[in-house]
């Protein structure tokens, strides 16, 4: 089937066309950061984490999002999902490759990446971390590649492929949970220091990932003959309905609990991201946009009428994605580190080469999509 990726018109062409060119200009930043150091970027000793974890984060949180069609199609025998469950797993695919990759750039060095492996610290959470990405991202592959094959075939796929699909299923969560572990077993950081931060990171999720996949399924119905649905559509936006209302709820829960009881170490972090403290303040406008955007998507999604027209459908998707990286991926890793632990107010902003590295990393991303999605949508139009 790896010939179908050969063969495609003057859009699809272009399209790749840019995506290497973008990945391109990052690699040559890249070696300029491998030469220089990551003192290239906007991090510091105060601020050890930026632009590549929140990154990270945010797209573990997407890749584990595929379980919202897998689990109804396979466990709840959901038929009408058939059609995008594919589509589905080959964004993880994607979003997992990108969190690898950015968890690399982060490193510095490359030869750091082997001494998780050859010197394995097993009470380590990033250690786990990867153990349970490389086993998602194996599942993935190896299980969309198969049903593909079978569809093509017009024949079952194999008994241990439903298996894996069973065990890729409780998976799926599990990657996202122990990436919120990273955060809320570090007792030195107040803004992370919280047992609701696993729940938090799934409800975010559940929405922002199917409201990617929306977004990518309604390009596949405008530049292909191949439909995923409308029935899909609106199924899967009832789940982000629910999923950004919950995580909201969440939001608000935390806020609550913080200015409630007003324990200086953890009412600092919240201070500075949305009020700014001693003038400085680099990420209230965006934080307070996130809280808005994820709002302003609600409301938009609740009314049936609203969410059944598809502009604004796309509307509210973006709004829900924008808004979900600035809470979860921005302001999540900066509010975890200013103040210090010293009080101290020392702001980070990535630089144009960390910006232009982190676009390549998407652009890789959106390449293996592309080049997977080009696959499936033309094996789906000989089908049909």
């Amino acid at each position: 089937m790896f010939e179908k990726a050969l063969i495609g018109g003057k859009r699809y062409w272009s399209l790749i066309g840019v995506l290497l060119g973008l990945i391109f200009i990052a690699f040559i930043c890249y070696l300029w950061q491998l030469k220089v150091g990551l003192m290239l970027t906007g991090m510091s000793r105060d601020v050890s984490w930026g632009l590549y974890i929140a990154q990270f984060t945010y797209f573990v949180g997407v890749a584990a999002a595929a379980v919202m069609v897998v689990l109804p199609y396979y466990l709840h025998n959901y038929k009408a999902f058939e059609r995008i469950t594919i589509l589905g797993e080959f964004m993880a695919v994607g979003a997992v490759i990108m969190c690898m990759l950015f968890i690399f750039v982060d490193l510095g060095k490359p030869m750091r990446v082997f001494n998780i492996l050859l010197h394995p610290t097993f009470h380590s959470v990033i250690f786990w971390d990867m153990v349970v990405l490389s086993g998602y991202l194996l599942m993935n592959i190896i299980t969309g590649w198969m049903v593909l094959q079978s569809e093509k075939n017009d024949a079952a796929p194999p008994t241990w492929v439903k298996t894996l699909i069973y065990i890729a299923i409780p998976w799926a969560p599990l990657i996202h949970t122990v990436t919120a572990f990273l955060y809320s077993g570090l007792p030195g950081r107040g803004y992370w220091l919280t047992a609701i931060m696993a729940p938090r990171f799934l409800s975010s999720a559940f929405s922002s990932g199917p409201a990617f996949l929306i977004l990518l399924a309604l390009m596949i119905k405008k530049y292909t003959k191949f439909d995923p649905g409308r029935e899909q559509l609106q199924s899967l936006a009832k789940i982000v309905t629910y999923a950004i209302i919950v995580n909201l709820f969440f939001i608000a829960c935390e806020l609550f609990t913080v200015l409630y009881s007003n324990i200086p170490e953890h009412i600092q972090h919240i201070k500075y991201l949305f009020l700014g403290i001693d003038g400085y303040g680099k990420l209230i406008l965006w934080m307070w946009a996130s809280i808005i955007f994820m709002v302003l998507a609600s409301i938009l999604l609740i009314v049936p009428s609203f969410r059944k027209n598809e502009r604004i459908l796309s509307l509210a998707c973006g709004l829900i994605i924008v808004g979900t990286w600035l809470d979860k991926g921005l302001g999540l890793i900066s509010g975890g580190f200013i103040p210090n632990s010293f009080g101290h107010v020392v702001e980070y902003w990535p630089t144009a080469p960390e910006l232009l590295i982190t676009i390549g990393v998407w652009s890789t991303g959106l390449l293996i999509i592309t080049i997977l999605y080009k696959i499936a949508i033309s094996v789906k139009e000989e089908i049909g």
